[in-house]
């Protein structure tokens, strides 16, 4: 079950609840891969709820963020307060060429519409360095055995042309990024488990998040109650504790321009 580019309006508390967390679950290989700041730049390019974005902050780069969504950045202005985030998506950034020295896109290229477009839009604005994820293993299998228990058709949804697609894998993802003119990126997978508290999982589905979220929104009253008699079962079996321990793997992509970065 994949998200529609339409499953996003709106659902910036639902994210914030949700999948925030899981999201920053790659964050510290991110600010590894690219260091301390020292006072460098950094764009960060669907920021969401603006967590990633502090979190370079805090370890000294000056961070700029761009988020398409009005309620993500409302969010992010709530909590964040010292980060300017403000309006700008994929693939036509509101940035000159080259207007800062690293580009951050955390779960931002599985989304887009023209995914090879919004990778040359990255390596447009960047100076030095470009990082950049997308899942292999992401939630979606498990809102899928969901609708399976419910007796209900999971829909695929959202999946891109055959010639804006891509093999959504760490090899798939390099090539992609070298379509779009990343030079010699080095892509790695990166694993971990999100012990996901069940009321962050039904706050996702239930506040429209992603595709599940879409998906559930979409269900008739009846139908709703059985996806939820559903995910209720499926808790219970799995973490009587209501924390279910969930493997992500995602593809983590770097691009230097400047070795010395």
């Amino acid at each position: 079950m994949r998200g529609r580019p339409n499953s996003w309006s709106g659902v910036g508390e639902a994210y914030a609840a949700s999948y925030a967390e899981l999201c920053a679950g790659t964050g510290a290989t991110l600010r590894a891969l690219l260091g301390p700041g020292g006072g460098r730049t950094l764009l960060d390019v669907g920021a969401g709820t603006g967590e990633l974005a502090a979190a370079f902050a805090a370890d000294g780069w000056a961070v700029d963020a761009r988020e398409p969504e009005d309620s993500m950045r409302a969010v992010a202005r709530k909590h964040h307060p010292g980060i300017r985030i403000t309006e700008g998506a994929l693939p036509a950034l509101p940035d000159e060429d080259q207007a800062f020295d690293a580009v951050v896109a955390n779960f931002v290229l599985n989304h887009v519409p023209d995914p090879r477009a919004a990778a040359a839009e990255l390596r447009r604005v960047t100076r030095d360095a470009a990082v950049a994820t997308i899942w292999i293993r992401s939630p979606s299998w498990l809102w899928t055995e969901v609708c399976e228990r419910a007796g209900l058709q999971a829909t695929a949804g959202g999946r891109l042309p055959a010639d804006k697609d891509f093999e959504r894998t760490a090899d798939g993802f390099a090539r992609m990024l070298q379509d779009g003119g990343w030079r010699g990126p080095q892509v790695v997978e990166k694993q971990w488990i999100w012990n996901a508290p069940a009321t962050a999982l039904w706050a996702s589905v239930e506040g429209g998040v992603a595709g599940a979220g879409a998906y559930y929104l979409g269900l008739d009253a009846r139908d709703r109650a059985r996806f939820q008699r559903a995910f209720d079962a499926l808790i219970a079996e799995r973490a009587p504790d209501d924390v279910l321990s969930l493997e992500h793997v995602a593809a983590v992509a770097m691009m230097r321009r400047d070795p010395s970065l």
